[in-house]
């Protein structure tokens, strides 16, 4: 198996890629998004993740399947994560609204009736 040469000009520029996207998250962490900070700098970080992979280690010069492998395990991972930043995953349904609240104070909720019970269990 051969090996794939790779030009230094490559090398700079792909690491000047990722020091512009280095700039650009530590830029990004000074603006109030709200909740999607964390989500933009996770988009961020996968970015750069897969520059190295790909590049430095040469993922992308091997076969085809391993650097589709890699590109959608990596997609697959930022999504996940920042769905559940973002709270998707987090937030309770309207109807389970009253039971989560009567759990966090650690009271008995009766669904039937719709109220809480004081009783303490």
């Amino acid at each position: 198996m051969s090996e794939h040469v790779m030009s230094s000009k490559l090398y700079y520029t792909i690491w000047i890629a990722l020091l512009c996207l280095t700039v650009i998250t530590a830029a990004v962490s000074f603006i109030d998004l709200g909740r999607f900070n964390t989500v933009v700098a996770l988009v961020i970080a996968t970015i750069k993740a897969l520059l190295v992979v790909l590049f430095f280690m040469h993922v992308k010069y091997t076969s085809e399947r391993l650097t589709k492998i890699v590109i959608v395990a990596a997609s697959f991972l930022a999504f996940s994560v920042a769905r559940a930043q973002h709270g998707g995953l987090r937030q309770p349904s309207p109807e389970l609204a009253p039971a989560c609240t009567a759990l966090r104070q650690n009271l008995r909720y009766t669904p039937l009736a719709g109220n809480f019970l004081r009783e303490r269990y």
